[in-house]
Protein backbone atom coordinates (compact mmCIF):
# COMPACT_ATOMS: atom_id res chain seq x y z
CA UNK A 1 0.00 0.00 0.00
CA UNK A 2 2.96 2.33 -0.19
CA UNK A 3 2.48 5.22 -2.56
CA UNK A 4 4.57 5.11 -5.71
CA UNK A 5 6.78 8.18 -5.72
CA UNK A 6 8.28 7.68 -9.18
CA UNK A 7 6.81 10.59 -11.26
CA UNK A 8 6.87 8.42 -14.38
CA UNK A 9 4.60 5.94 -12.63
CA UNK A 10 2.04 8.68 -11.87
CA UNK A 11 1.82 9.62 -15.52
CA UNK A 12 1.83 6.06 -16.87
CA UNK A 13 -0.66 4.43 -14.53
CA UNK A 14 -3.75 6.55 -15.47
CA UNK A 15 -3.15 5.78 -19.15
CA UNK A 16 -2.76 2.09 -18.42
CA UNK A 17 -5.99 2.07 -16.42
CA UNK A 18 -7.84 3.79 -19.26
CA UNK A 19 -6.61 1.23 -21.78
CA UNK A 20 -7.46 -1.61 -19.43
CA UNK A 21 -11.02 -0.30 -19.06
CA UNK A 22 -11.43 -0.03 -22.81
CA UNK A 23 -10.16 -3.55 -23.33
CA UNK A 24 -12.94 -4.97 -21.19
CA UNK A 25 -15.36 -4.37 -24.03
CA UNK A 26 -13.31 -6.10 -26.76
CA UNK A 27 -13.32 -9.77 -27.69
CA UNK A 28 -9.54 -10.09 -28.13
CA UNK A 29 -6.97 -10.85 -25.49
CA UNK A 30 -5.20 -7.55 -24.81
CA UNK A 31 -2.62 -8.87 -22.33
CA UNK A 32 0.24 -8.41 -24.76
CA UNK A 33 -0.49 -4.72 -25.07
CA UNK A 34 0.49 -4.25 -21.44
CA UNK A 35 3.57 -6.47 -21.44
CA UNK A 36 6.17 -4.56 -23.49
CA UNK A 37 9.21 -6.36 -24.87
CA UNK A 38 11.42 -4.41 -22.51
CA UNK A 39 9.85 -6.13 -19.52
CA UNK A 40 12.37 -8.57 -18.05
CA UNK A 41 12.81 -10.36 -14.73
CA UNK A 42 16.00 -9.38 -12.95
CA UNK A 43 17.56 -11.97 -10.59
CA UNK A 44 14.24 -13.85 -10.57
CA UNK A 45 12.29 -10.78 -9.49
CA UNK A 46 10.54 -8.11 -11.48
CA UNK A 47 12.34 -4.78 -11.53
CA UNK A 48 10.44 -2.25 -9.34
CA UNK A 49 10.33 0.34 -12.10
CA UNK A 50 8.33 -1.99 -14.33
CA UNK A 51 4.57 -2.32 -14.02
CA UNK A 52 2.87 -5.12 -15.90
CA UNK A 53 -0.88 -4.79 -16.17
CA UNK A 54 -2.93 -7.61 -17.58
CA UNK A 55 -6.24 -6.46 -18.95
CA UNK A 56 -9.31 -8.15 -17.58
CA UNK A 57 -12.76 -8.46 -19.02
CA UNK A 58 -14.14 -8.46 -15.52
CA UNK A 59 -15.57 -4.98 -14.99
CA UNK A 60 -15.49 -5.36 -11.22
CA UNK A 61 -11.73 -5.90 -11.25
CA UNK A 62 -11.19 -2.87 -13.47
CA UNK A 63 -13.41 -0.77 -11.22
CA UNK A 64 -11.53 -1.97 -8.14
CA UNK A 65 -8.20 -1.19 -9.79
CA UNK A 66 -9.38 2.30 -10.70
CA UNK A 67 -10.64 2.99 -7.18
CA UNK A 68 -7.30 1.79 -5.78
CA UNK A 69 -5.43 4.28 -7.95
CA UNK A 70 -7.81 7.15 -7.21
CA UNK A 71 -7.56 6.70 -3.42
CA UNK A 72 -3.81 7.10 -3.76
CA UNK A 73 -4.05 10.23 -5.87
CA UNK A 74 -3.01 8.69 -9.18
CA UNK A 75 -4.73 9.94 -12.27
CA UNK A 76 -6.25 12.97 -10.58
CA UNK A 77 -4.19 15.30 -12.73
CA UNK A 78 -5.48 13.73 -15.94
CA UNK A 79 -9.16 13.85 -14.98
CA UNK A 80 -11.48 16.83 -15.36
CA UNK A 81 -14.23 15.25 -13.20
CA UNK A 82 -13.09 17.08 -10.08
CA UNK A 83 -13.36 20.41 -11.85
CA UNK A 84 -16.86 19.86 -13.20
CA UNK A 85 -18.44 18.14 -10.19
CA UNK A 86 -22.15 18.94 -10.07
CA UNK A 87 -23.30 21.03 -7.15
CA UNK A 88 -25.88 19.64 -4.76
CA UNK A 89 -29.38 20.73 -5.88
CA UNK A 90 -31.43 22.99 -3.60
CA UNK A 91 -35.08 22.73 -4.62
CA UNK A 92 -38.53 23.82 -3.48
CA UNK A 93 -41.73 22.27 -4.83
CA UNK A 94 -45.22 23.67 -4.29
CA UNK A 95 -48.67 22.56 -5.32
CA UNK A 96 -52.20 22.28 -4.01
CA UNK A 97 -53.51 19.11 -2.35
CA UNK A 98 -53.75 16.31 -4.99
CA UNK A 99 -51.61 18.24 -7.50
CA UNK A 100 -49.30 15.24 -7.85
CA UNK A 101 -46.58 16.77 -5.71
CA UNK A 102 -45.89 13.56 -3.80
CA UNK A 103 -45.32 11.58 -7.00
CA UNK A 104 -42.92 14.18 -8.40
CA UNK A 105 -41.03 14.41 -5.10
CA UNK A 106 -40.30 10.68 -5.26
CA UNK A 107 -39.09 10.96 -8.86
CA UNK A 108 -36.83 13.93 -8.07
CA UNK A 109 -35.43 12.20 -4.99
CA UNK A 110 -34.63 9.03 -6.95
CA UNK A 111 -33.10 10.97 -9.85
CA UNK A 112 -30.84 13.36 -7.92
CA UNK A 113 -30.44 11.68 -4.53
CA UNK A 114 -31.60 14.80 -2.68
CA UNK A 115 -32.98 14.73 0.85
CA UNK A 116 -36.79 15.01 0.71
CA UNK A 117 -38.04 17.25 3.54
CA UNK A 118 -41.48 18.23 4.80
CA UNK A 119 -42.08 20.52 7.77
CA UNK A 120 -44.09 17.85 9.59
CA UNK A 121 -41.22 15.35 9.40
CA UNK A 122 -38.68 17.99 10.40
CA UNK A 123 -40.76 19.11 13.38
CA UNK A 124 -41.18 15.55 14.66
CA UNK A 125 -37.46 14.81 14.17
CA UNK A 126 -36.38 17.99 15.98
CA UNK A 127 -38.70 17.25 18.91
CA UNK A 128 -37.48 13.65 19.11
CA UNK A 129 -33.82 14.77 18.97
CA UNK A 130 -34.40 17.30 21.74
CA UNK A 131 -32.74 20.18 19.92
CA UNK A 132 -33.22 23.69 21.28
CA UNK A 133 -35.73 24.65 18.59
CA UNK A 134 -37.28 21.20 18.92
CA UNK A 135 -37.94 21.86 22.60
CA UNK A 136 -39.52 25.20 21.73
CA UNK A 137 -41.75 23.52 19.16
CA UNK A 138 -42.76 20.85 21.65
CA UNK A 139 -43.90 23.48 24.14
CA UNK A 140 -46.25 24.99 21.56
CA UNK A 141 -47.49 21.61 20.35
CA UNK A 142 -48.13 20.30 23.86
CA UNK A 143 -50.22 23.38 24.65
CA UNK A 144 -52.24 22.95 21.46
CA UNK A 145 -50.87 26.09 19.83
CA UNK A 146 -49.55 26.56 16.30
CA UNK A 147 -45.77 26.54 16.08
CA UNK A 148 -44.75 30.10 15.10
CA UNK A 149 -42.81 30.80 11.93
CA UNK A 150 -39.57 31.76 13.68
CA UNK A 151 -39.40 28.36 15.39
CA UNK A 152 -40.23 26.51 12.16
CA UNK A 153 -37.59 28.50 10.26
CA UNK A 154 -35.05 27.61 12.94
CA UNK A 155 -35.87 23.92 12.58
CA UNK A 156 -35.67 24.08 8.76
CA UNK A 157 -32.37 25.98 8.83
CA UNK A 158 -30.81 23.52 11.28
CA UNK A 159 -31.92 20.57 9.15
CA UNK A 160 -30.56 22.05 5.92
CA UNK A 161 -27.16 22.50 7.59
CA UNK A 162 -26.84 18.80 8.38
CA UNK A 163 -24.25 16.87 6.39
CA UNK A 164 -26.65 14.86 4.21
CA UNK A 165 -28.38 18.01 2.97
CA UNK A 166 -25.07 19.81 2.39
CA UNK A 167 -23.55 16.91 0.47
CA UNK A 168 -26.60 15.58 -1.43
CA UNK A 169 -28.82 18.65 -1.73
CA UNK A 170 -32.39 19.02 -0.56
CA UNK A 171 -36.01 19.20 -1.70
CA UNK A 172 -38.38 21.27 0.44
CA UNK A 173 -41.87 19.86 0.00
CA UNK A 174 -44.62 22.46 0.38
CA UNK A 175 -42.53 24.94 2.34
CA UNK A 176 -42.59 27.90 2.60
CA UNK A 177 -46.38 28.16 2.63
CA UNK A 178 -46.68 31.91 3.20
CA UNK A 179 -44.85 35.06 2.12
CA UNK A 180 -43.74 35.63 5.71
CA UNK A 181 -42.12 32.17 5.78
CA UNK A 182 -40.44 32.81 2.42
CA UNK A 183 -39.01 36.11 3.66
CA UNK A 184 -37.90 34.57 6.96
CA UNK A 185 -36.21 31.74 5.08
CA UNK A 186 -34.30 34.26 2.95
CA UNK A 187 -33.35 36.29 6.03
CA UNK A 188 -31.95 33.09 7.55
CA UNK A 189 -29.64 32.75 4.55
CA UNK A 190 -31.47 29.85 2.90
CA UNK A 191 -31.69 30.12 -0.89
CA UNK A 192 -32.88 27.66 -3.53
CA UNK A 193 -31.78 26.91 -7.09
CA UNK A 194 -35.26 26.21 -8.43
CA UNK A 195 -38.86 26.77 -7.29
CA UNK A 196 -41.23 24.28 -8.94
CA UNK A 197 -44.97 24.97 -8.98
CA UNK A 198 -47.48 22.36 -10.10
CA UNK A 199 -50.50 24.15 -11.55
CA UNK A 200 -53.77 22.18 -11.56
CA UNK A 201 -57.31 23.67 -11.89
CA UNK A 202 -59.50 23.46 -8.79
CA UNK A 203 -62.18 21.29 -10.41
CA UNK A 204 -59.55 18.67 -11.28
CA UNK A 205 -58.12 18.83 -7.77
CA UNK A 206 -61.56 18.33 -6.22
CA UNK A 207 -62.17 15.29 -8.42
CA UNK A 208 -58.80 13.82 -7.50
CA UNK A 209 -59.32 14.30 -3.77
CA UNK A 210 -62.94 13.19 -3.51
CA UNK A 211 -62.22 9.96 -5.39
CA UNK A 212 -59.29 8.92 -3.19
CA UNK A 213 -59.57 5.82 -1.05
CA UNK A 214 -57.08 4.08 1.25
CA UNK A 215 -56.61 0.40 1.96
CA UNK A 216 -56.35 0.26 5.79
CA UNK A 217 -54.38 -3.00 5.67
CA UNK A 218 -51.65 -2.00 3.20
CA UNK A 219 -51.83 1.80 3.27
CA UNK A 220 -52.02 1.86 -0.52
CA UNK A 221 -54.03 4.72 -2.04
CA UNK A 222 -56.50 4.08 -4.86
CA UNK A 223 -58.79 6.33 -6.87
CA UNK A 224 -62.31 5.25 -7.65
CA UNK A 225 -62.17 6.76 -11.16
CA UNK A 226 -58.52 6.65 -12.22
CA UNK A 227 -57.04 3.64 -10.41
CA UNK A 228 -59.64 1.44 -8.67
CA UNK A 229 -58.51 -1.92 -7.23
CA UNK A 230 -59.12 -5.06 -9.26
CA UNK A 231 -59.72 -7.20 -6.18
CA UNK A 232 -63.31 -7.08 -4.91
CA UNK A 233 -62.14 -7.87 -1.38
CA UNK A 234 -59.78 -4.88 -1.40
CA UNK A 235 -62.52 -2.69 -2.88
CA UNK A 236 -64.88 -3.63 -0.03
CA UNK A 237 -62.47 -2.52 2.71
CA UNK A 238 -61.35 0.80 1.21
CA UNK A 239 -61.80 3.88 3.38
CA UNK A 240 -62.15 7.58 2.64
CA UNK A 241 -60.25 10.09 4.75
CA UNK A 242 -62.50 12.35 6.77
CA UNK A 243 -61.07 15.47 5.13
CA UNK A 244 -61.33 14.11 1.58
CA UNK A 245 -64.81 15.52 1.05
CA UNK A 246 -65.72 18.22 -1.47
CA UNK A 247 -66.60 20.75 1.24
CA UNK A 248 -63.34 20.33 3.15
CA UNK A 249 -61.07 20.21 0.11
CA UNK A 250 -62.55 23.50 -1.12
CA UNK A 251 -61.67 25.11 2.22
CA UNK A 252 -58.10 23.79 1.93
CA UNK A 253 -57.85 25.13 -1.61
CA UNK A 254 -59.02 28.58 -0.49
CA UNK A 255 -56.27 28.62 2.13
CA UNK A 256 -53.74 27.47 -0.44
CA UNK A 257 -54.68 30.13 -2.99
CA UNK A 258 -54.64 32.87 -0.35
CA UNK A 259 -50.89 32.40 0.06
CA UNK A 260 -49.42 30.73 -3.00
CA UNK A 261 -49.22 33.80 -5.25
CA UNK A 262 -47.23 35.69 -2.62
CA UNK A 263 -44.89 32.72 -2.17
CA UNK A 264 -44.39 32.44 -5.94
CA UNK A 265 -43.60 36.16 -6.01
CA UNK A 266 -40.67 35.54 -3.66
CA UNK A 267 -39.06 33.17 -6.18
CA UNK A 268 -39.87 34.84 -9.51
CA UNK A 269 -36.31 34.58 -10.83
CA UNK A 270 -36.05 30.81 -10.23
CA UNK A 271 -39.71 29.78 -10.63
CA UNK A 272 -40.84 27.05 -13.01
CA UNK A 273 -44.59 26.51 -13.49
CA UNK A 274 -45.64 23.09 -14.77
CA UNK A 275 -49.11 22.04 -15.91
CA UNK A 276 -49.95 19.25 -13.48
CA UNK A 277 -52.87 17.95 -15.54
CA UNK A 278 -50.45 16.17 -17.88
CA UNK A 279 -49.36 12.58 -17.40
CA UNK A 280 -46.89 12.17 -14.50
CA UNK A 281 -44.05 11.20 -16.84
CA UNK A 282 -44.61 14.35 -18.95
CA UNK A 283 -44.71 16.53 -15.84
CA UNK A 284 -41.52 14.86 -14.63
CA UNK A 285 -39.73 15.43 -17.93
CA UNK A 286 -40.51 19.15 -17.79
CA UNK A 287 -39.31 19.37 -14.19
CA UNK A 288 -36.08 17.49 -14.94
CA UNK A 289 -35.25 19.79 -17.84
CA UNK A 290 -35.73 22.81 -15.60
CA UNK A 291 -33.52 21.37 -12.88
CA UNK A 292 -30.81 20.41 -15.36
CA UNK A 293 -30.84 23.97 -16.70
CA UNK A 294 -30.21 25.56 -13.31
CA UNK A 295 -27.54 22.99 -12.41
CA UNK A 296 -25.64 23.33 -15.69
Amino acid sequence: DKQIKNPMMKSVLPVALLLASASAFTTTNPAAAFAPSSTRAIHGRQHPSVVVLRASKNKEKISSRTRWAETRGYGAESSDDNDVARKAPKLIIAGAPASGKGTQCEIIKDKYGVVHLSTGDMLRAAVAAGTEVGKQAKDYMDSGKLVPDDVIIGIVKDRLEESDCVECGWLLDGFPRTQAQAEALADAGVSADCFIFLNVPDDVLVERVVGRRTDPETGKIYHMTFSPPDDEEVLARLEQRSDDTEEKVKVRLEQFHANVDAVKGSYTDIAVEVQGTQKPEVVSETIMKSIETVLA
